[in-house]
């Protein structure tokens, strides 16, 4: 990992401890240890560092009399041929040259960094000085001279400057056309620094030379370490079209129920798509000319940005519940669009310094830092919400959909697992070390995110897939306890007074009750007694016995009158 990416792991860490420290104490966190909270804090936006700039083949460079040896480092299968040729030339009068190169083979990465910083220091090589003599003492170091190599104003070529040994063995016909330009071989895989040193037997002489080098393996112009990333981003590229084709079939069936948050599936899909065919495009180019297109490296950053943010704001809008518990995020929804576009710069920013400023790492530090504070607040916001959102859930005893998050967040757990069992194993292999030998993993570094996020991406895509029964997560609105009061109240009253016109309505002529025996009427009398409150059945109940009292009277009434009529 870069250093820009260590310091956006310690910033991050300090940012986590300083939000766990604050979540206040009547908040319940879904299941899982402090541990286990602090570190999805920390991992969950780990793919924040994407790759490095890869190494490139061929180089064209100046020396003149008054510039310091050329100094070139790559890391390079065996059997890697040299090529060194001068294309242009100016010396003002005859000037004899001594041309020297040195390959030496680094057993340690970390070695590069000192001896490139001493070596560019150095402006005026003497003309006795041996590089492998005072610089590399006990390591395998290769060198060849060239003396008495002579350049006026009327040469026309200069000479050829070739291995004559190497130029006798070389084994790959196809590359016959620009052989004689050989000047070594690698005779292992690994780190290799290859140094030109020119000097002349003049020290007031002018002269300017234009030349180029090139190491050429048995993968073309990449390099050892980078070559594994190419395989590796063709194979990304095809596993995204493949998700594109089956998030298309699925879409395709059961396009009249297709939710909102399939979209944005669909356009993380996309995006990741066009971020690995471009990186694969620019490596395949490396591979194929020598040479990095800058152009294609930022373009490949800014889609690379515009997907890290998508898929951001895809987590941000799940956890908060969009379209499964909410129908619209309302003014929240400004603060994510605000949020993802402040992201969006800071990543596109921090790519394009890594593009162009890849040798100033303290200017991609720079660029990193507030990356990775903007990182750790969405963590921790996406963490709470996720917490509010299950609880709601479980609240509303939801089964489907809080068995849909569960596994989401079972999906983050096994995430920040991974990201943690993977960091040890990176800060022993290649931080703590201190002989940085393990090239040969160097690219699992920075593959391993991205196949990570491609495992919760079709993790996603199984959870939220189109399907025959995809509105039961879609939002449905939930009535609360104060309106579920409301009407109970209203069905109640409608009951209560049908079952009271129903015994006022069925009377007689004479003015007595029919005893009721219909078998609705019962139903619904004994519904009205198991479900109507008490309350109600106390202001109901004495309209009932009032009437019950007139229809007594009244006939007590009508018996005297009869008894008085008989007597007169």
């Amino acid at each position: 990992m870069s250093r820009s990416a260590r310091c956006g792991f310690r910033v991050k860490m300090a940012a986590a401890c300083r939000f766990g420290a604050r979540v206040p104490p009547g908040r319940r966190l879904f299941a899982g240890t402090p541990l286990l909270r602090v570190a999805l804090c920390l991992l969950c936006w780990a793919p924040a560092a994407v790759v490095a700039v890869p190494e490139l083949g061929l180089w064209a460079a100046t020396i003149s009399d008054k510039s310091g040896p050329l100094i070139f480092r790559k890391t390079v299968f065996n059997s890697t041929e040299i090529r060194f040729s001068v294309k242009s030339f100016s010396c003002s009068g005859p000037v004899k040259f001594t041309i020297e190169w040195y390959l030496k083979y680094h057993t340690c990465q970390n070695e590069y960094s000192k001896l490139e910083e001493e070596l560019s220091q150095k402006h005026e090589p003497s003309v006795d000085e041996d590089f492998c003599g005072h610089y590399f003492k006990n390591v395998e170091c290769w060198t060849t001279k060239y003396e008495n190599v002579n350049c006026n104003s009327d040469l026309q070529v200069f000479p050829s400057l070739n291995n004559k040994e190497l130029i006798a063995n070389i084994r790959n016909v196809s590359n016959q056309e620009g052989s004689t330009d050989v000047i070594a071989r690698t005779q292992r895989d690994g780190f290799h620094i290859f140094i030109v040193s020119v000097k002349t037997d003049k020290t007031d002489a002018r002269w300017n030379l234009n030349v180029s080098l090139s190491m050429i393996g048995p993968h073309g112009y990449i390099s050892a370490s980078d070559w594994p990333l190419m395989i590796f981003y063709m194979v990304m590229c095809i596993v995204y079209i493949l998700y594109g084709v089956l998030w298309l079939m699925w879409s395709a069936c059961y396009w009249k129920d297709i939710l909102r948050i399939q979209f944005w599936i669909a356009a993380v899909i996309f995006l990741g798509m066009l971020e690995k065919a471009v990186f694969y495009t620019e490596y395949q180019n490396i591979s194929s000319t020598g040479l990095s297109t800058q152009s294609l490296l930022i373009f490949a950053e800014l889609i690379s940005a515009v997907k890290r943010t998508l898929a951001r704001l895809l987590v941000i809008i799940v956890s908060l519940g969009y379209g499964i518990v909410k129908p619209r995020l309302g003014t929240v929804m400004h603060r994510v669009v605000g949020l993802g576009i402040l992201y969006f710069i800071f990543a596109a920013i921090e790519g394009v310094m890594r593009v162009i400023g890849a040798n100033d790492s303290d200017l991609v530090l720079l660029a990193s830092l507030p990356l990775s504070l903007l990182d750790s607040g969405l963590c921790w916001w996406i963490f709470i919400s996720l917490a509010q959102t299950m609880k709601t859930l479980r609240l509303r005893k939801n089964t489907v959909k809080f068995s849909l998050y569960r596994h989401f967040t079972n999906t983050l757990i096994f995430a920040v697992l991974a990201s943690v069992v993977f960091m040890v194993w990176t800060t022993k292999t290649f931080r703590i070390a201190k002989c940085q030998s393990d090239w040969m993993e160097r690219w699992v570094d920075d593959a391993f995110w991205s196949f990570l996020f491609s495992l919760i991406l079709i993790v996603i895509m199984f959870l939220w897939r189109p399907s025959a029964n995809n509105q039961r997560y879609a939002f449905m609105p939930l009535i609360d306890d104060s309106d579920d009061e409301i009407e109970e109240f209203m069905v109640t009253s409608e009951n209560l007074t049908e079952g009271i016109k129903l015994r006022v309505s069925k009377t007689v002529s004479n003015g007595t009750a029919k005893p009721a025996t219909s078998d609705n009427f019962d139903e619904d009398l004994k519904w009205v007694e198991e479900n109507i409150p008490s309350s109600f059945t106390d202001v109901a109940l004495p309209v009932l016995v009032d009437s019950d009292e007139e229809i007594m009277t009244r006939s007590e009434m009508a018996e005297k009158m009869f008894s008085s009529e008989k007597i007169m």
